[in-house]
């Protein structure tokens, strides 16, 4: 076996000492970058000469000075890295000679042992799972809090989008920019809409998560909170689980702040809200990010009165001023009160008003609704599941910390998606989940590639963008410039009469690359692909002003903010480049 390992190859590290040779049983590999981790690890014993591993024959020779090192130093080095275990030595007859029980045999011959162990349910979980059963992996779901599907179908996406499509179809039936069309208000029955929500929230939950879940034949679901009681190991309710890797998809939940009187009074998040069949009367949202922002449109337009409650100076901070003020004055044109500059001080309640008391600019500021939501922000769920006593480490604000291949502080656990400090996205999540699992187990070791990530804020006009912004490319020392088309000049924006927002784009002059793009306008997170394949590909600016774009889409936008770092196109003719 050992000769068979080694090949010919040929390595003398020391001409001095006794060398000896082991051939040793190791199981846990799952691929040939397993065995290439073994090889390293031993390499750096003193007194090592030669050492070959093979994934195949869950074999690995080594030749070794044992005046400088042991057997069972080999040994205890190959089964301290947590994920592989030492069965026993191989003499000349090819027969294990000496046998080593791993810890976790009685759970393996029990079906209690997984080669993957996912604590989640969400997308990230899931796009995981998928990609374990692709490799044939024994795997282990668990989850816990949310029902399975996560934050995107339950609480988040799906009922948000929802609700922002039927807030919307109340709005275009209520106005029209066009002469000689009457509009009237529509009615509609607020426990209706919120009764169907639920129905398509089903619908999807079963036919994206459970019925997928069920035709995964090597994935088990258990419902329940998992908790580490060492690296390998977990306890769910009363039953004990040891994997030999693991993947951290926990999500994320609200942060609630530590307002004085806010936990005595029934304050609403988005898990809670998108379920409340009776209209909100009126709602104070604290927050105003993209999550209150969503919300805070759609409720206006069902006819809630709405206040904003922000400790800013600016909606929407992670934004570049001019995206923020484009969209706060369209925010409060629709009639939404938005209140900025505020230090909360008290929240009560009395009867059936909510009353939040605040400093404004220095002055007491009082602020009531019948309801009120808390939008300000989320936190990770990483604590209370034993990460930090098992070696997990966290940063400042709870995220696990995580390199590019997700890959935490102990080499056999993995996290993705909104517990970490990655981009808090359905799909980055199921990406993550997915390059995660190739990562552990392929031996492909995927960097996580966000180049031109595109994303949108489904206010109305939406938000979206791609690439850097200019803040962020000072930050990096990239050079840039920036051209900004007004759709006052964008030919469907004309026709449709409705000319709100603006796109924008910035370069590198230098290179003429494409480094970002930010856009508002209605539906303009149509055009974030546009851009955000662009970015990826390096496609020149002027190459996108010489493309070919339909005439009076919205798309053609984008051509024409490319032209504009060289022309004026108020000057242009219709088409005309």
């Amino acid at each position: 076996m050992f000769n068979k390992l080694f090949g010919n190859k040929k390595k003398s590290k020391t001409q001095q000492g006794q060398i000896e040779t082991i051939t040793l049983n190791i199981k846990g590999m799952t691929c040939d970058h397993c065995a290439t981790s073994i090889e390293k690890k031993v390499s750096t014993l003193d007194g090592i000469i030669e050492e070959k591993v093979s994934y195949p024959e869950e074999s690995g020779g080594f030749r070794f000075d044992a005046s400088k090192t042991s057997r069972d130093a080999i040994i205890n080095t190959i089964n301290a890295l947590g994920s592989y275990q030492v069965l026993g030595e191989t003499g000349a007859n090819g027969h294990l000679e000496e046998k080593r029980s791993p810890v976790s045999s009685k759970n393996k011959e029990s079906g209690q042992f997984f080669d993957l162990i996912i604590i989640g349910g969400g997308s990230a979980a899931f796009a995981a799972a998928i990609q374990a059963e692709e490799l044939g992996l024994s795997t282990l779901m668990v989850n816990a809090g949310l029902p399975i599907g996560g934050t995107c179908v339950n609480v988040g996406c799906v009922p948000s989008k929802y609700l922002i499509r039927a807030a919307e179809s109340i709005r275009r039936a209520s106005f029209s920019p066009f002469d000689g069309i009457t509009t009237k208000k529509p009615d509609w029955d607020y426990k209706k809409i919120i009764q169907q929500k639920k129905a398509l929230v089903g619908e999807l939950q079963k036919k994206k998560y459970l019925d997928i879940v069920g035709d995964l034949s090597n994935v088990k679901v258990v419902v329940g909170w998992a908790k580490f009681t060492s690296e390998k190991t977990i306890i769910v309710g009363d039953e004990t689980y040891t994997g030999l890797k693991f993947i951290l998809a926990t999500g994320a939940t609200t942060y609630i702040p530590d307002y004085e009187g806010l936990k005595e009074v029934d304050y609403l998040t988005n898990v809670s809200l998108f379920d409340l069949e009776e209209q909100p009367e009126s709602l104070i949202i604290l927050g105003a990010g993209y999550i209150a922002l969503e919300i805070a449109q759609a409720y206006n337009r069902f006819g809630t009165n709405v206040q904003i409650v922000h400790r800013s100076e600016r909606i929407l901070r992670s934004q570049m001023p001019d995206i923020t003020d484009e969209l706060h004055k369209h925010l409060t044109n629709d009639g939404i009160d938005i209140q900025l500059n505020n230090t909360i001080q008290k929240v009560s309640k009395s009867g059936n008003k909510v009353n939040v008391e605040a400093i404004q600019n220095g002055q007491p500021k009082s602020y009531e609704a019948t309801h009120i939501l808390v939008a300000t922000g989320t936190q990770p769920n990483s604590r209370g599941i034993g990460l930090e006593e098992i070696g997990v480490e966290l940063g400042p604000k709870g995220h696990i910390k995580v390199n590019s291949k997700q890959e935490t502080s102990l080499p056999h656990i993995y996290a993705v998606g909104d517990c970490t400090n990655t981009p808090a996205f359905v799909y980055t999540a199921a990406y993550e989940g997915k390059i995660a699992v190739q990562n552990a187990f392929s031996g492909k070791m995927i960097d996580a590639d966000y180049t031109g990530l595109p994303w949108v804020i489904f206010t109305d006009p939406q938000v979206a963008g791609a690439g850097m912004d200019e803040k962020a490319a000072e930050e990096a020392g990239i050079p840039y410039e920036t051209s900004v088309v007004p759709l006052t000049e964008v030919p469907r924006s004309q026709a449709a009469l409705d000319t709100r927002g603006f796109i924008k784009l910035i370069r590198n002059p230098e290179t003429d690359k494409l480094i970002g793009a930010r856009i508002v306008a209605p539906e303009g997170g149509e055009l974030a692909m546009q851009a955000s394949l662009a970015i990826k590909y390096s496609i020149p600016v002027e190459d996108l002003a010489n493309s070919f774009h339909p005439y009076l889409t919205l798309s053609e936008g984008i051509k024409l903010a490319a032209i504009t770092f060289h022309k004026d196109v108020a000057e242009l003719s219709c088409c005309a480049s």
